[in-house]
């Protein structure tokens, strides 16, 4: 074993230690998330076979400022989980696994500025 593989033999062992472990169970956080708004959204879009007028009321409910606030919750959820799944692609092919830590935050910087973005359309609707 050479001296290298020696300093990444335990890299992240122990619980809760490596930064793996942490993208590792928000991965899985926000994949429920995910699956929680897929039923929310089907149940909204179910609600048009009530007529025009309820469905159009409930998307006025949506423009309250705590509903715009987990929308822009729910996009941070589906950014982290699209763009750290892409990192796991990358590393399945092979891409990336010794830099890992660095490929994630360059992933979560990335998150973080598509966020922005979206946080400054809707911040005027929350405040």
């Amino acid at each position: 074993m050479s001296a290298k593989d020696r300093e990444t033999a335990n890299v992240g062992s122990g619980l809760w230690k490596g930064l793996g472990m942490w993208a590792w169970l928000l991965f899985r956080i926000s994949g429920l998330i995910l699956v929680g708004y897929l039923f929310v959204h089907v149940w909204v879009i179910s609600q048009g076979r009530a007529g025009v007028d309820e469905l159009n009321d409930l998307f006025d409910l949506f423009h309250h400022p705590v509903l715009v606030f987990f929308e822009l919750m729910l996009v941070a959820a589906v950014l982290y989980h699209a763009l750290n799944g892409v990192r796991i692609v990358l590393m399945d092919l092979g891409v990336g696994i010794r830099q890992h830590k660095t490929v994630f935050w360059a992933v979560m910087v990335v998150a973080a500025a598509t966020l922005a973005v979206f946080a400054w359309q809707a911040l005027p609707s929350i405040f």
